[in-house]
């Protein structure tokens, strides 16, 4: 699609398509294909992140929404996986979250849930698409007197901190102290606060947005600044988020960055063992390390590899009935208590297992060994279809007979940034760095 990538419309702010116009725009396409049929149900939430931009968009979407007839709520600075119960277990017909997750500042973007709370489908982001760029006919605004209204939640923070608290209602976090980095973003007020109300000792970072500080030093892109405060403090654990903190990082008493391949992995184990992994299966995406499928056979549990975007795992365990999954990137799907991904819920299911184990997460972690890997982003203008290209496509092809099962390769464009992404694994760390070469070579020559 032109408008849609792998999570929502993302870019750079006031440049085509992040702009008041395409917002408003966006409004009135909500409006048109996700009205419901029960008139107490046309509301939308909106919800963002710390951006400085948001409020700008904010009020375009609203625009666009309430001149269609709906109703409009806002529920302030708020992390993703907030804007998703929320939605749900108000009733409404839609929910919109401003946010360009661990982007900086300077971007931003729109992520839609379905009044089931769950990101649209292809087909639903199609049709708003078409919408947006006026390639179906453009709806009529309502009757004056049927002009939608604006509300505020003020407690919209304190119902999500409620839901989350009440996954983990069985055990406490009496003892443990953490330090939890905000990344400046939408979890930099609530997720102390659901630590610290489970019993934490809790040192926080990250936690003073000022509109441009999102992600910048912070977070899950830099996990090293929670890993340096576990060490100065002797913490248990670091847990940082990005900046609509769908997703989570962790840092070990050490310091040391846990991967996400071995969060799921440990996190799998932990479920299979309690009987909450049903049918015994891990869904993860194409990055995840060989090593962590390997691993998995070890213990009985069979892996499922979609392609990425967490929606696609979300996708893959509705259709088959499945429990969990999630992508290395540090999002982890808990479908029995989230539509979406949750960096503060999932941070407690991890906390959860150190504690019923009476484990350090280092520990925990050491349930597989991991390939040597590297993912390089490269940055592109344009993003020719990779079968155009005869010296990178000449390269695929010989990188795949020479590696058979010692190894494996995936180049593809991002969904959400205009770069290119080439990801190189194998049994021995030279030829990862080899091939990383010879790909970015070939990139550089034939794309630019």
């Amino acid at each position: 699609m032109k408008l849609f990538g792998t999570d929502g419309i993302r870019g750079r702010v006031n440049e085509f398509p992040i702009t008041p116009e395409v917002a408003l725009r966006l409004g009135k396409a909500v409006a048109r294909v996700l009205r419901s049929s029960d008139p107490g149900k046309n509301r939308v939430l909106i919800g963002k992140d710390t951006r400085l931009s948001g409020q700008m968009l904010e009020t375009a979407i609203t625009s666009g929404l309430v001149s269609m007839g709906m109703d409009v709520f806002w529920v302030g600075a708020l992390p993703t996986p907030g804007v998703a119960y929320l939605t749900q277990s108000m009733g409404a017909a839609a929910g919109i979250m401003l946010t360009a997750s661990h982007n900086p500042f300077e971007d931003n973007g729109m992520k839609i849930f379905g009044p089931d709370g769950y990101k649209l489908s292809d087909g639903l982001e199609e049709v708003i698409e078409r919408h947006i760029l006026n390639e179906s006919p453009e709806g009529k605004g309502v009757p004056a007197a049927q002009i939608g209204k604006v509300h505020c939640i003020d407690d919209a923070g304190a119902r999500y901190i409620e839901f989350v608290k009440n996954t983990a209602k069985d055990f406490s976090l009496r003892g443990l102290k953490i330090v939890v980095d905000g990344g400046h973003g939408a979890a930099y007020l609530i997720a102390p606060t659901i630590f610290e109300q489970l019993g934490a000792e809790v040192i926080a970072t990250g936690i003073q947005p000022d509109g441009v500080n999102i992600n910048a030093g912070f977070g899950a892109l830099y996990p090293e600044t929670a890993g340096e405060l576990v060490r100065k403090h002797g913490a248990d654990v670091g847990i940082s988020f990005d900046g609509d903190a769908d997703r989570v990082i962790f840092t070990d008493a050490n310091g040391d960055v846990i991967t996400g391949d071995r969060v799921l992995g440990l996190c799998a184990i932990g479920l299979k063992e309690r009987g909450k992994l049903k049918k015994d299966t891990l869904v993860v995406t194409v990055m995840s390390n060989l090593g962590l499928i390997e691993a998995m056979k070890t213990h009985g549990i069979t892996v499922e590899t979609t392609a990425v975007g967490d929606r696609s795992v979300i996708e893959c365990i509705r259709k088959n009935g499945y429990s969990f999954g999630g992508e290395n990137s540090g999002h982890l799907i808990f479908a029995e208590h989230s539509t979406t991904g949750d960096g503060i819920l999932s941070a407690l299911q991890v906390l959860r297992m150190m504690r019923e184990k009476d484990a350090t997460l280092a520990q925990l972690a050491a349930m597989m060994h991991e390939y040597p890997t590297h993912l390089a982003n490269l940055p592109t203008g344009s993003k020719p279809p990779l079968e155009t290209l005869p010296k990178l496509s000449a390269l695929m092809e010989s990188a795949t007979r020479e590696f058979g099962e010692k190894g494996r390769h995936l180049i593809r464009y991002s969904g959400t940034e205009n770069k290119i992404r080439v990801l190189v694994e194998h049994r021995e760390a030279a030829e990862v760095e080899s091939w990383i070469e010879k790909f970015s070579t070939a990139i550089r020559e034939e794309i630019g």
